[in-house]
């Protein structure tokens, strides 16, 4: 009779196949067999292809990025590091921040510069205590890896985010500026307890409440809160390009008017191109006013397109802005329809291949969804030299609508 062939009897190549179907526990439990098995189990390629599904991870390191001897020893020191933890949520949060860090290093390094050092457990016991909170399990988890960011310390004057580099970004609108930076443990600390006494009123939510789930259950593997479904919203975001970073005055940041078509509308009319998006803004929202419940700033960005403005067959090299004319809709109810001079007190002159011209301004509604669509009135020229005739440059409809996920 033939003998049957065991697992120790088996090429080195076609044990390395076997084990690479284990899950890594299952190999840990299989090098105890044999010597030989124990040594098959401890090969660091199949420690690689382990720490790669699960952790994403090219290179053997810790947590905090220090290099390590082998890619088994990394696996170890992860899964010791995170052992209070769900193990599949511990990687869906490292997936968030991979996706997060690498979209920072490609297109915002500065901002990614300022990332801190994961925070302590005992860090997070301290915020819990202080607080008398409970923080949901997935949000423990990404302070894990990273601290927040560094923040401005007014008293000594210390390295600071200033007003442009929030992970988060933020808008502008007239002199009010928000730029959201993720706040590190102790400054959360400080935050909270000056504002504590003022969550009595109706808040908005900042994700699909629907979505939130099993925060702080240890043994299953479905756990998400509104911290991470927002920064897991935020990366998928960035990494589509619906919002971007942009430069004025010399500053970079990340910009939360949307730059993708069904949240930004463009229209060009006789070469003046006007592009137009909005975001929500919950500081200046009072669901307690029923005529201006909701408030939104909107972004106009227009420019003369290479070719010039271009009128009744003849081509100009600049244009001017004399008039504004706005439909405001809440719902689909007409709620102002205005026209007047400029826009904030300008009358921009365009030239061909120039910078966008960019303004803000605001609209509060009584609704939470509505648009805005208009045009302005231009001259071929300048306004003190018209060469032609006055025109009408399109701005396309474009939402005015409170989002799921509120930044």
């Amino acid at each position: 009779m033939e003998e049957e062939l065991g697992l120790d009897g088996l090429g080195d190549l076609a044990l390395h196949i076997i084990l690479s179907k284990l899950t890594p526990s299952e190999t840990v439990r299989v090098s105890c067999v044999s010597r030989r098995l124990g040594v098959s189990a401890s090969e660091d390629s199949l420690w690689a292809q382990f720490c790669s599904q699960d952790l994403h991870l090219s290179s053997p390191q810790d947590h905090h990025g220090n290099p390590l001897p082998s890619f088994k020893v990394a696996y170890q020191l992860w899964r010791e590091a995170f052992s209070m933890y769900p193990w599949p949520l511990g990687t869906r949060v490292k997936r968030c921040w991979d996706k997060l860090k690498k979209w920072l290093s490609n297109n915002f390094p500065e901002a990614e510069a300022t990332l801190r050092r994961g925070a302590s457990e005992s860090d997070i016991e301290r915020l819990q205590t202080l607080l008398r909170v409970k923080l949901p399990l997935p949000t423990r988890l990404l302070y894990r890896f990273h601290d927040g960011q560094e923040v401005i310390d007014k008293v000594n004057s210390m390295r600071a985010v200033g007003s442009s580099l929030g992970i988060i970004g933020g808008y502008s609108f007239y002199d009010h500026l928000v730029n959201v930076c993720l706040l590190p443990i102790s400054q959360v600390i400080v935050e909270t307890r000056g504002v504590i006494r003022e969550l009595d009123e109706e808040m908005i939510p900042c994700v699909p409440s629907a979505l939130i789930r099993s925060v702080h259950d240890l043994h299953g593997d479905q756990q998400q809160d509104a911290m991470l479904l927002w920064l897991e919203e935020h990366g998928h975001r960035l990494e589509n390009g619906i919002i971007k970073i942009r430069k004025e005055q010399g500053v970079r940041s990340i910009n939360l008017f949307p730059e993708s078509p069904l949240l930004c509308s463009t229209a060009v009319t006789n070469g003046v191109q006007v592009r137009a998006s909005a975001v929500f803004v919950p500081e200046f929202s009072d669901l307690q006013n029923e005529e201006e419940k909701y408030m939104f700033s909107y972004s106009i960005r227009m420019s003369l397109l290479p070719e010039g403005c271009v009128t009744n067959g003849m081509t100009f090299g600049s244009c001017q802005l004399n008039q504004r004319h706005w439909i405001i809709r809440a719902n689909e109810d007409i709620i102002t329809d205005f026209i007047g001079e400029g826009v904030i007190g300008k009358f921009p002159l365009l030239h061909p291949g120039e910078d966008e011209f960019v303004y803000e301004s605001c609209a509060p509604l009584p609704s939470s969804s509505g648009s805005i669509e208009g045009s302005f009135t231009f001259v071929p020229g300048r306004l003190a030299d018209p060469k032609g005739g006055p025109f009408e440059a399109q701005v396309a409809m474009f939402p005015l609508q409170k989002p799921d996920y509120v930044f």
